[in-house]
């Protein structure tokens, strides 16, 4: 995400960090390329004329002329201003009200509200230990009504509908639905149009008003930039909503409608879309995403990332078999399928500092897919003691995976290169812990001086 933002400010920053000196007209010069990136990222015009201006009066202060980096100092400038004009702090949602807490989602016909009312109802039984019921009030679009029961059931959340009735009495029995079956939060998804018509603003008035809702969640789609912030506008006029979800935010290079939607309308960024799948939705961290744009990477986000996949049982005992130079094909596999749960690998690396800028659109993810088909093609055995994988056991293996042979030794290969990485940590963390590790433990073999 924010790609084509990320790499057309890189040059104008990194001419801007070494500068040992700055003057009026370097910085004036600067920022119209900053100008130009922000237009070309499809920002809200006002939104880019703001920010210059905030940005110039605070480089041209004599803090910064007179500092040792004043480079660096600019480069923090326009971080902090990112940070401000997309709300200067992450927004949780408020689900302090009597329960049931209501959650009315919004937006034009496909924006992505019924796939994202999944995401949120998912997320908050999971990272909020809610209990949520879905609400099918979307009469209009053909499917609606299915496409969120097979939501529901793929992540175990029940779905009150009523079929084809009227959406405001769907809305209203679902409520007293939730009431009665002890649900503490409700999440409706409503219907939306291709265009944006009194009769459909109405409706949503009416639903909004029989219900009282504590979020009223604005969904629009990333990729359609200053398009999704004029929407919104409208949207804010009628319903006051209270918070912003971004869908497809993976496939938006740009970054238009997250830099200008929140200056535009006041209201904050909660949620984006990370993704196709349920589990792919972020809280929006406005400190965060301004690091991602300007390639400084996002550790603290791919930490968290890693926290609610690997089972902390599981990191003991890896660490132990590194300690005991025990690591073995199944642990390999383990490795594998937990660096997948965490995304997708150019994602990955583009929150790591320095690696965004390696050329990842040539990171092929299919690799992952053939060395796990691979690897699961051995046998249990096989797994454990690889040195007994001849010629014979490798064209079984190639067959069974669909692959070729030299695929099954470039496996092998990697393999024993992971695993003398971490012999040599092992060796690492065994003088740290003072020797105190399994007696399996070996060192690794100093090498005679001729």
């Amino acid at each position: 995400m924010f790609s084509q933002l990320t790499d057309s400010l890189e040059s104008t920053l990194k001419n801007l960090r070494g500068q040992g000196k700055l003057t009026e007209e370097n910085v004036a010069e600067s920022l119209r390329e900053v100008r130009r990136a922000f237009l070309e990222a499809d920002v809200n015009f006002n939104v880019t004329r703001d920010f210059v201006k905030s940005v110039k009066e605070k480089a041209l202060g004599s803090e910064v002329l007179l500092s040792v980096t004043p480079g660096q100092q600019i480069v923090k400038i326009i971080h902090d201003e990112l940070v401000e004009i997309m709300g200067g702090k992450t927004h949780e949602l408020s689900l302090s009200g009597e329960p049931p807490v209501g959650v009315m989602m919004v937006g034009l016909q496909g924006s992505g509200k019924t796939t994202f009312a999944g995401k949120i109802a998912l997320y908050m039984r999971s990272k909020r230990k809610r209990k949520p019921l879905l609400v099918a009030a979307d009469v209009y679009r053909p499917a609606a009504i299915k496409q969120l029961q097979v939501l529901g059931k793929s992540i175990g959340i029940p779905v009150y509908e009523e079929g084809l009735g009227n959406p405001v009495e769907i809305i209203k029995n679902g409520h007293r639905y939730a009431v009665e079956n002890g649900f503490d939060l409700v999440i409706y998804d409503t219907a939306g149009r291709l265009q944006i018509d009194e009769t459909l603003m109405q409706e949503l008035e009416q639903a909004r008003d029989a219900v009282k809702p504590q979020e009223i969640l604005f969904v629009a789609d990333a990729m359609i930039g200053q398009e999704a912030v004029s929407v919104a506008e409208t949207f804010f006029k009628r319903l006051n909503f209270t918070g912003v979800c971004l869908s497809k935010m993976d496939g938006d290079t740009r970054g238009g409608a997250a830099l200008s939607i929140k200056k535009i309308t006041g209201v904050p960024i909660c949620f984006v879309g990370v993704g196709e799948k349920l589990p792919e939705i972020e809280l929006f961290h406005p400190d965060r995403m301004a690091s991602r744009i300007l390639g400084m990477g996002d550790v603290v986000s791919l930490v968290e990332k890693a926290q609610a996949v690997i089972d902390e049982k599981d990191a003991k005992d890896l660490k132990k078999k590194i300690l005991n130079n025990t690591f073995d094909l199944d642990d390999f596999l383990n490795q594998l399928r937990t660096i997948k749960k965490l995304g997708k690998i150019k994602d990955i690396l583009g929150m790591i500092p320095g690696l965004n800028k390696l050329p990842l659109d040539q990171v092929n993810e299919k690799e992952l897919v053939y060395v796990e088909a691979v690897l699961s093609s051995m046998t249990p055995k096989e797994r454990k003691k690889p040195n007994i994988i001849e010629g014979n056991r490798k064209k079984r293996i190639a067959s069974g995976s669909g692959t070729t042979v030299q695929r099954v030794n470039q496996v092998l290969k990697q393999f024993e290169e992971m695993k003398a990485m971490f012999k040599k940590m092992g060796g690492m963390m065994h003088k740290q812990n003072g020797g105190t590790v399994g007696s399996n433990y070996t060192p690794p073999k100093k090498k005679k001086k001729r």
